[in-house]
């Protein structure tokens, strides 16, 4: 088995979770256990996970959102971590593609970087202003960027980098503080594997689309929570400039 332990989120999709554990148990290198971290809701009242392939259930009482699956992690004892967003299904080379670019990218001299399915690249200290690599841009090559997110995979020593800050908040922008965090401690920086057209076996997530545009996505497109999501991001990546996160276009405020 590949010295991975995966990171499942579950809130209020729990009708993808069979997919992804399939998906992943059927990887070219599957990982070596599965967890799945449980943020309360009703929609997970009436939830059994006993017939599933998973390793462990962290179930809690609270809906830590999205950065309590990273103190989760901190338990698992594998080299590497991978994360998944529960709208987030893997091609079956997705760990075979993320290890392929990080030992290329280590001998290149980048220590421990971080990577993922969805890369974002910003053009300005607002955020929805930014270009994106991964599934919605199929770049052909592994690209710097600013942060990634759907699906991250990483070294399990980068998690320390991500508390060493309170977060700017708690409610958002989990993947811009893990990026700028663990560059401004650790000299670590993130990349976007390839993610060459036509060919999803090798992508991070290959139904984000289908399954990500739902009534319950947090950034769905009724006016208020569009706002409010992006209006969270700006000030997020505001926080991180001011810092001292150096973008990969040398954004300021």
């Amino acid at each position: 088995m590949f010295d991975v332990t995966v990171i499942l989120n579950l809130y209020r999709r729990p009708q993808n979770l069979a997919r992804q554990i399939e998906a992943l148990r059927n990887q070219t290198f599957p990982p070596k256990e599965i967890w799945v971290w449980v943020n309360e809701h009703a929609d997970n009242s009436d939830l059994c996970l006993e017939y599933l392939d998973i390793d462990r259930v962290i179930d809690c009482s609270y809906n830590f959102k999205f950065f309590g699956r990273f103190a989760g992690a901190l338990l698992a004892d594998t080299k590497y971590i991978a994360m998944f967003d529960d709208d987030t299904i893997p091609g079956p080379e997705w760990f075979e593609n993320c290890l392929g670019t990080y030992c290329k990218l280590e001998e290149e001299g980048y220590q421990t970087p971080i990577l993922g399915s969805a890369g974002v690249t910003l053009n300005s200290f607002r955020y929805e202003n930014h270009t994106r690599s991964g599934w919605p841009g199929q770049n052909q090559e592994t690209e710097r960027v600013d942060l990634v997110g759907h699906a991250w995979f990483f070294n399990r020593e980068c998690l320390s980098h991500l508390w060493r800050e309170k977060p700017y908040t708690w409610d958002n922008g989990e993947d811009i503080h893990f990026s700028y965090c663990a560059q401004k401690y650790g000299n670590v920086q993130t990349f976007c594997p390839p993610h060459p057209p036509g060919e999803e076996d090798k992508w991070g997530s290959i139904h984000a689309i289908e399954l990500g545009t739902d009534a319950v996505a947090t950034s769905n497109n009724t006016w208020l929570s569009h706002s409010l999501f992006f209006s969270q991001r700006d000030k997020v990546v505001r926080n991180a400039i001011s810092g001292g996160w150096k973008t990969v276009k040398s954004v300021t405020l």
